[in-house]
C-alpha cells in the first residue's frame, strides 16, 4: 500500500469536476493497459452529480464493466437503490451493453443467497477478463467510495460482522436491521484504485477518526480500506473543517 493522497476542493461542484476528471483518466488509463475498465460505483447523494457528468462524455462504453461496491435491499426501481440512482443519473443514457452493467441481486428474499450470487457473477465476469480462478481474488480498476458520518463506506457500518470477514468478495452488511449487500473488505483493498469521495460539514467528526494515528478501524470502517495500489481522497472543505491532513 502506498500513502494517502488527498486532495482538499473548495466546494462539491469543485469536487465533482475533479471526480470526473480522475475517473476519465483511469477509464481511458485501464483500456489502454488492457482494453477494459473495471469500475466499482458508489451510492449515496454525493457521487450523482458526477454520474450526470459522464453521462456526457465521450467514452469507449461498450468497454466498461460497472458494478457496485453496496446495494440496499430493494428492487432497482425502489427510490432507495444505488443502482436505480446511478441507472438513471448514467448508465440508461449511454450505450453501455446490458451485460457489462453487474446488479446487485435484491429479489431473492433471503440476503446472504443474493450475497453469495453477486459473488458469483463477480467471479464470472472477471474469470472471463482476467482468467481469474475460483480461489483468487479480481482485481477492480476502480472502486469509488463515500464515507457517512459514522465512518462507514459501502456498507461496512461501524461494530458489525461484516467488517471481519475475510473468504468472500461480497457479505451482507447491516444498518441496523435493514441488510444491504457489500464488497468485502480484502475485495476493495486487492483494487488498483480508490476514490473516495467525501463531502459536507457532518463528515468532519468522523474523519478526524479515520485519520487519526490511534484510531479504531471497527468504530470508524473506512480506516480499513488500504489498496494495494492508490487510494486518493477528494474532500470538500466543507467536511475537511479546521482538520490538518498530513
Amino acid at each position: 500500500m502506498t500513502a494517502p493522497l488527498f486532495e482538499i476542493l473548495p466546494d462539491q461542484p469543485a469536487l465533482v469536476e475533479r471526480a470526473l476528471a480522475l475517473v476519465v483518466q483511469a477509464i481511458h488509463g485501464a483500456i489502454a493497459d488492457q482494453g477494459y475498465c473495471t469500475l466499482a460505483l458508489a451510492g449515496g447523494s454525493t457521487p450523482k452529480p458526477l454520474y450526470q457528468a459522464l453521462a456526457q462524455q465521450d467514452l469507449p462504453w461498450d468497454q466498461l464493466y460497472i458494478f457496485w461496491g453496496d446495494e440496499r435491499y430493494v428492487p432497482v426501481d425502489h427510490p432507495d437503490s444505488n443502482a436505480g440512482m446511478a441507472k438513471a443519473a448514467w448508465l440508461d443514457q449511454v450505450p453501455i451493453p446490458p451485460d457489462h452493467i453487474v446488479l446487485a441481486p435484491t429479489l431473492q428474499g433471503d440476503p446472504a443467497t443474493s450475497a453469495s450470487q453477486y459473488e458469483t457473477m463477480i467471479k464470472a465476469v472477471f474469470g472471463r477478463l482476467q482468467g481469474t480462478a475460483p480461489d483468487q481474488i479480481p482485481e477492480f480498476d476502480l472502486i469509488l467510495l463515500g464515507m457517512g458520518d459514522d465512518g462507514h463506506t459501502a456498507s461496512l457500518f461501524p461494530h458489525t460482522d461484516a467488517l471481519a470477514v475475510a473468504d468472500r468478495l461480497t457479505t451482507v452488511g447491516y444498518k441496523g436491521a435493514d441488510p444491504r449487500i457489500t464488497l468485502t473488505v480484502p475485495l476493495i483493498n486487492h483494487s488498483r484504485r480508490v476514490l473516495f469521495l467525501v463531502a459536507g460539514a457532518d463528515k468532519e467528526t468522523a474523519l478526524a477518526q479515520v485519520f487519526a494515528a490511534d484510531g479504531d478501524d471497527r468504530a470508524y470502517p473506512s480506516r480499513l480500506v488500504r489498496p494495494q495500489g492508490e487510494l486518493r481522497w477528494l474532500l470538500d472543505q466543507a467536511a475537511v473543517g479546521d482538520l490538518s491532513l498530513g
